[in-house]
């Protein structure tokens, strides 16, 4: 995250596991950005959704049989010990064309913990389950997926934090410098960003339908 710094203002990036976005005033004035060592929560593009065809391989609008949908995601962040530990939960939403008897539709979909922005740190596959009513074309079902950090990946170094919480005033040669701007801070930062990604599993073809379609 890059933050602009204006005069007397600063940014403070912090590394416990705190209430992320907290603005406070306090210290003589500027302003705090509060960071956490808890994920980030997200969807990746593309993987929000899902479409099964019948017959399988078409991708004619005649022949989508079910649509899914992951929706309401949300997650807590709780320190364990040396570890962080989110536990995210979700609504998968699905549609089926025929309102014919009861059906169940297995989904699989991904959790994965995701260092600075490129790194898979961990993954699991879980399968979410929709069981159809008779007659009914809709079903949903709430998932659950937790991801572990290590608190001392997750925390940034010292000399790092001491950067980025230098007091800096009008006047000042780098008042108006970004220290984000300093490759070794960007990656310092990255190094100790997680993400936890959620979405569902799929196939190159699916894939490509999301994007293209």
């Amino acid at each position: 995250m890059k933050l602009r710094l204006a005069a007397l203002a600063a940014v403070i990036l912090l590394s416990a596991c705190r209430h992320a976005g907290d603005i406070t005033t306090d210290n003589g004035g500027g302003i705090y950005a509060v960071r956490t060592a808890c994920p980030i929560l997200g969807i990746p593009a593309g993987t929000g959704d899902v479409t099964l065809f019948n017959p399988p391989g078409s991708t004619d609008s005649t022949a989508i049989d079910v649509t899914a949908s992951i929706t309401d995601l949300r997650a807590t962040c709780q320190d364990a010990g040396a570890d962080v530990v989110s536990t995210a939960t979700f609504t998968v939403i699905g549609l089926r064309r025929d309102a014919g008897p009861a059906r169940q539709v297995v989904l699989p979909y991904f959790d994965v913990a995701l260092r600075g922005g490129q790194s898979v740190a961990a993954k699991q596959i879980g399968q979410a389950v929709l069981n159809f009513a008779a007659g009914d074309i809709h079903s949903y079902t709430r998932v659950q997926a937790t991801v572990r950090v290590n608190l001392a990946a997750a925390t940034l170094p010292a000399n790092v934090r001491a950067i980025l919480t230098r007091p800096r005033k009008a006047g000042e040669a780098d008042a108006a410098v970004d220290p984000m701007s300093d490759p070794a801070v960007q990656k310092a930062v990255a190094n100790a960003t997680f993400e936890q990604l959620i979405g569902f599993e799929l196939t190159q073809d699916q894939l490509k339908y999301n994007v293209t379609r």
